[in-house]
């Protein structure tokens, strides 16, 4: 099984580029960030066109996450618990079926910038709950994958220029620790485990020519409970898609699994 994660930075503006690729890689599953759409304005048909089940979590203009499979999606769930309050789009996951069930978690976590301030304590509180909530889906002991867009640079290493995102909420050391701190109760960072060492980047800004010289970080991650990561083969970076007509700021991140 393949799963990929996406953040797509607007589905209406990059819908072409999302099918070409689809075209080109075939994943299993797909979680997608970013979508920027109500669930009712969403373009289904780019993915049931090519056989996939969709479930969306919109939000207008801001945020929303989605899933798609071309395998049955059951026990699909939205928005991350602990705060009935929160009206971000930001959680989705479902139970996706294949020689045996992998429950996939797609997630766009805050940005938290300007920090400190408001913004980024609802990031930091919002970690809090991812880390209470990965608790609990561990407790299933089924195989998790908690994929997407982290707005968290977990080293050095994951940065082209560290120094240049030390006061920035992605690089924080308050946020690195809460993100260490979900890794910690037993998770896998699944590209660190295929493939480790410096300059796997998933994000390039628009901006001062940062894809032109690879000033890129790696803020988008998959997290594999342990019986995830005992089915895993394989996790790589779809980089060249940074190069396409109208691309988003994110490549796709994807994994193969014996599942």
């Amino acid at each position: 099984m393949k799963i990929a994660s996406f953040n797509i930075n607007g589905i209406k503006a990059r819908a072409e580029a999302l099918g070409s690729w689809l075209d080109r890689a075939v994943p299993d599953v797909v979680v997608l960030q970013e979508i920027k759409s109500i669930d009712a304005a969403f373009p289904r048909d780019i993915f049931e066109s090519r056989g996939y089940n969709l479930e969306t979590h919109g939000q207008k203009s801001f945020n929303g996450v989605a899933i798609a499979a071309r395998l049955p999606l059951e026990d699909v769930s939205r928005g991350l618990p602990g705060d009935d309050s929160d009206e971000q789009a930001r959680w989705i996951e479902a139970t996706v079926v294949g020689t045996r069930a992998i429950r996939v978690c797609g997630l766009y976590l805050p940005n938290g910038n300007p920090a400190p301030g408001p913004k980024y304590d609802y990031k930091l509180a919002w970690m809090d709950r991812l880390h209470t909530h990965a608790q609990t889906l561990l407790q299933s002991e089924e195989p998790v994958v908690m994929a997407g867009d982290y707005n968290i640079i977990p080293q050095p290493q994951d940065a082209k220029r560290p120094d240049a995102w030390r006061e920035d909420a992605l690089f924080r050391p308050e946020s690195r620790a809460a993100f260490q701190r979900v890794v910690n109760l037993g998770f896998t960072d699944a590209l660190t485990v295929c493939r480790p060492g410096p300059g796997q980047f998933t994000f390039w800004d628009y901006q001062a020519g940062a894809w032109a010289r690879d000033d890129g970080i790696r803020i988008d991650h998959m997290l594999l409970s342990p019986q995830a990561a005992d089915l895993l083969q394989d996790c790589q970076i779809d980089k060249q898609e940074r190069d396409m007509e109208r691309p988003s700021d994110h490549v796709p991140i994807w994994a193969t699994f014996d599942a």
